[in-house]
């Protein structure tokens, strides 16, 4: 059995991608774990050409294409988002898109299938991960947890932060506030979200050691 972690944050070690891995830790001691993060990566909206109609095969040339074997192999997701401006951020939203290729002619190549959706905010993590069970619904894959964290927005790190009136900075603390180690999120700060993310894995492991059985 084998669970895939996906992190479609675009920043490298970002605590959507730490986070996705502590639920993916939750369920290592009985199953396959595969972590994928969409840093760097190339990966385009769907553009509603239809190409993938016929054999459920994305007609895009991107990095997609390279992570299709990944996502089809999989018994269940882990897929994790960064919540921009109250929804899911681009990366994670095209990705997500083209799971379109996934679901034509009765495709069963992901359906029936489980998942964890993981949401990661400033201030409101609970939208990316409610959008990610919406997208698994949609293709019938049954959401099994949420799991959420607040992450530090990029007005921490962007050198303006301190200054910006209209940045993240002077709407959580207020004006003047310096930015040091103590009020930069971080996941070791939460280890609640921590313990959520592993007790999520596990119910996922178990899930499917369950469906295992029973065939």
């Amino acid at each position: 059995m084998k669970i895939l972690g996906i992190s479609g944050s675009p920043r490298k070690d970002s605590v959507t991608a730490q986070l996705v891995k502590e639920v993916l830790a939750g369920a290592e001691a009985e199953c396959e774990t595969e972590f994928i993060s969409l840093s760097g990566k190339r990966i385009g909206p769907c553009v509603a050409c239809l190409g993938c109609v016929r054999d459920n095969v994305c007609a895009l040339n991107d990095d997609l294409a390279g992570l299709r074997e990944s996502i089809v192999s999989a018994d269940a997701y882990v897929i994790g988002a960064a919540n921009f401006y109250g929804v899911l951020n681009g990366l994670t939203h095209c990705f997500l898109e083209r799971w379109y290729q996934f679901r034509h002619r009765e495709g069963k190549l992901v359906a029936g299938k489980l998942g964890v959706a993981v949401g990661v905010g400033g201030g409101m993590p609970a939208p990316a991960a409610e959008s990610i069970k919406a997208f698994l619904q949609y293709h019938q894959v049954e959401c099994v947890g949420e799991v959420t964290a607040q992450g530090p927005a990029c007005c921490f790190t962007c050198g303006y932060g301190e200054d910006c009136k209209v940045g993240a900075i002077h709407m959580f603390f207020g004006a003047g506030t310096k930015i040091t180690p103590e009020i930069i999120p971080t996941l070791e700060k939460q280890p609640e979200a921590v313990g959520a993310a592993r007790a999520a894995g596990k119910i996922l492991s178990d899930r499917l050691l369950a469906l295992a059985l029973a065939t």
